[in-house]
């Protein structure tokens, strides 16, 4: 059931190794002085697609359809790549170690921790300015209409969506298809990203490839969400009961379908009120609050929620050792 056949052990033991390295040493700029990220191989790829296809004088109908052929092309080539990539891991020696670099570039569970953090460090020493640049690397709102504590908000907000989408999604799917599963995701993801948006530009060109993010992270929003109910009762401080009854009250009341569970789990843990009104450089948006505690938030709920999201990610490699073991007895 797992990854490609005769190689599921062999991808998920990769796997909690590239989560193990991650941990240790994040984004590894050093690496990529000499080489591209995939990452932005991805994004490349998308911008030029974007560039050839998506022009403003042609009928919406037009732009729909070519974002959706161009979507799907880019999946397809993502996932032939990982497929390619995994079977030199399998027929070359050492191949393993490109594939196990590839797997540790694209999970996300240290820079998300690093940036967040920085955000918090940012406001403690510097003021709101400083933080409210450190916020605008993970958040796409307006950082200059955010006071102290919508800057912390931004940032709890942004930790708990991306526990999803950068951590808890991409192992999902390496887990089910392996590289090219993982490789297929982040280019859904990616895609979500760059032309995901409401805007006249991308309304119609980026709506396949948005509906199709929410697709791909649809179950795994709702594992994260679980999941960080369980580190609620593991982190300090946390609250389970009202991390699991926010979570099922309030994920709904999120505009995304799938950001509002993680962000709801972690509102009713850390007694906060997310989401709410915001506002983006293009439109503001008015949504319901998710959790019913302070809205105030400060550095010290930053902390609280970087503690229960390192604690969701040491559940989150607990699982995938588990399902190495689960196989390794099925041998």
């Amino acid at each position: 059931m797992f990854a490609f056949a005769g190689h599921g052990a062999e991808t998920i033991g990769l796997l909690l190794l590239a989560l193990v390295l991650d941990a240790i040493f994040g984004e590894m700029p050093w690496l990529f002085r000499f080489l591209t990220h995939p990452a932005v191989m991805i994004g490349n790829a998308i911008g030029f697609f974007d560039r050839r296809l998506n022009r403003l004088e042609r009928s919406n109908r037009s732009r729909l359809i070519r974002g959706g052929i161009a979507t799907v092309i880019l999946v397809t080539l993502a996932a032939a790549i990982g497929t390619a990539i995994h079977w030199t891991a399998v027929t070359v020696p050492f191949g393993w170690f490109f594939e196990l670099l590839v797997m540790t570039t694209l999970i996300a569970q240290r820079s998300l921790y690093d940036h967040v953090s920085r955000v918090r460090t940012a406001l403690d020493e510097s003021g709101l300015a400083a933080g409210r640049e450190a916020v605008s690397h993970i958040v796409g709102r307006d950082p200059n209409a955010l006071d102290d504590h919508g800057v912390c908000r931004a940032a709890i907000e942004s930790l708990a969506e991306n526990f999803s989408d950068g951590v808890v999604a991409p192992i999902f799917w390496t887990l089910l298809f392996g590289l090219p599963g993982l490789l297929a995701y982040k280019t859904i993801n990616t895609l979500d990203s760059m032309i995901g948006h409401k805007t006249p530009r991308y309304l119609y060109y980026g709506r396949f490839a948005a509906r199709l993010d929410d697709a791909a992270n649809w179950i795994p929003a709702r594992i994260s969400g679980l999941i960080l109910v369980l580190a609620s009762f593991i982190a300090p401080g946390a609250r389970p009961g009202a991390a699991l009854r926010t979570m099922f009250r309030d994920a709904g009341k999120h505009k995304s379908p799938n950001a509002g569970w993680p962000e709801a789990a972690t509102a009713g843990a850390l007694d906060l009120a997310l989401a709410g009104p915001r506002r983006y450089p293009e439109m503001v948006v008015n949504d319901p609050w998710v959790g019913d505690g302070r809205a105030r938030a400060t550095t010290a709920d930053i902390r609280a929620a970087l503690r229960l999201y390192v604690v969701g990610c040491l559940i989150d490699a607990a699982l995938v050792a588990g399902a190495l073991v689960a196989v390794l007895t099925l041998i």
